[in-house]
């Protein structure tokens, strides 16, 4: 999202396909700007419909039990997600753009509304679990009402208007799909704190890993660009595209894998107190942490809770669910480090990375801060990112449970140093 008006944020979504559900079905390209108004409208719809279509594609093995479940204060239930993924097209396409609308419920706004302090009053985000009502059917009853009223606005206004607001269902369309992931992680939370774990999905497997080429792709020194740098999607926190001095560094072409950890969980990696940060440790000690997260010992093996439900852990995948102080001390304990995130973006754009997109996200060490002469725009939609650039971690690549279309090399995620309920793992740097 760069500086001014909605117009700029994002330039792209006439040219280009908007993004691809999870399943394999493609979306639609948008039309461009010159286009037929009504080929435009149909874009649209088109997008729109397989990005919602997908939302509830994912909440479909789940029953309305489920769907209640707030695990945690960072996680939210599957409910809240899909109305709250409503209630974004209802705020901000609908009540903005559309006159006379009337929205679904008085009472949605403050229940559905997430963290936009413009948009008014909101729920307390630890308390979105007590929100027994509206039930899950009405719920879907309010996807329905929201949906309609946004394909008939798509159908009936100018083309002025089609072209004023594609950006802003592109940035409604990227924001539902992060709330797709969101909704497989939280749930996989919620499941596995069941001591009889359920399966999400009992014929899930988890994606296969590739080891192929040298161990370390080597970058020499050098200048670099690193950010977005065209008008193809992007969020406003990876521009603006800036040059940077990279190198020399050499960055494992592979991600680590669950017997490199058990190796480190057998030499004592989770006791040893001089490989982790301090903040980290301690987080060690407070939360009785003795392996990556969803995983338990039966029988001294160890299993991990996946969306198929609990399955022995493979040697050979990728490990996942580690926080970036599990990741920063297992670097620690290998001798090496974690890569910052530009050393990562100008390896993945030499196309040298193995499993760099679609299995975990990757920690790096670097901060999640605003790029130089970053601004927010204003209004509500500026709350998006740039508000949470402060101590957070940046992650990049995508996960197993990015929709797909939503990944990206220049994608900045961000989470806290002690999260791990994401499928996050990582891939090491040496400076040697």
């Amino acid at each position: 999202m760069e500086p001014g008006n909605a117009n700029n944020v994002l330039l792209s979504c006439l040219e280009k396909n908007v993004t691809k559900s999870a399943s394999a079905t493609a979306t639609p390209p948008l039309s461009s700007p010159s286009a037929d108004p009504r080929g435009l409208a149909q874009g649209l719809e088109e997008a729109f419909l397989a990005v919602r279509n997908e939302t509830e594609r994912r909440a479909a093995p789940l029953s309305p039990e489920d769907q209640q479940i707030q695990s945690m204060p960072d996680a939210s239930p599957t409910k809240w997600h899909r109305a709250h993924t409503t209630w974004f097209w209802e705020q901000f396409l609908l009540g903005e753009h559309c006159p006379g609308y009337r929205p679904f419920h008085p009472d949605f706004a403050f229940l559905f509304n997430s963290y936009y302090v413009s948009a008014g009053p909101r729920h307390s985000r630890n308390h979105r679990g007590d929100i027994t009502r509206p039930s899950a059917d009405q719920v879907g009853a309010y996807r329905t009402y929201v949906d309609a009223a946004v394909v008939k606005f798509f159908r009936e206004v100018g083309a002025d208007k089609l072209r004023e607001i594609a950006p802003l269902v592109e940035v409604g369309l990227n924001h539902e799909q992060q709330h797709q992931e969101l909704m497989v992680t939280d749930i996989l939370h919620a499941f596995a704190q069941n001591p009889i774990p359920p399966a999400y999905d009992p014929d899930w497997r988890f994606p296969a890993s590739t080891r192929a080429g040298e161990d370390w792709l080597t970058l020499n020194e050098g200048i670099h660009t690193v950010g977005h740098v065209d008008d193809s999607f992007h969020f406003d926190n990876e521009k603006p595209a800036h040059r940077a001095l990279v190198g020399p560094v050499r960055v494992a072409r592979n991600l680590v894998t669950n017997a490199e950890w058990l190796a480190f969980m057998r030499d004592g990696g989770y006791r040893t107190a001089t490989l982790w940060l301090m903040d980290g440790f301690a987080t060690v000690n407070n939360e009785g942490w003795d392996a990556p997260g969803h995983w338990r010992e039966i029988d001294g093996q160890w299993h991990m809770m996946t969306l198929a439900g609990l399955k022995p852990v493979d040697p050979d995948a990728p490990v996942c669910h580690v926080s970036y102080y599990e990741a920063d001390a297992f670097a620690r304990w290998a001798g090496k480090h974690l890569p910052t995130e530009m050393e990562w973006e100008v390896a993945a754009r030499a196309g040298q990375l193995n499993d760099a997109f679609g299995i975990v996200w990757q920690w790096t060490r670097s901060s999640y801060s605003p790029y130089p002469g970053y601004r927010a725009i204003e209004g509500a939609l500026g709350e998006y990112n740039g508000k949470f650039m402060i101590n957070q971690l940046v992650l990049r690549g995508s996960s197993l449970a990015t929709p797909e279309g939503h990944s990206r090399i220049t994608y900045r995620n961000f989470f806290y140093p002690h999260h791990r309920w994401q499928f996050t793992g990582l891939r090491l740097a040496d400076y040697e």
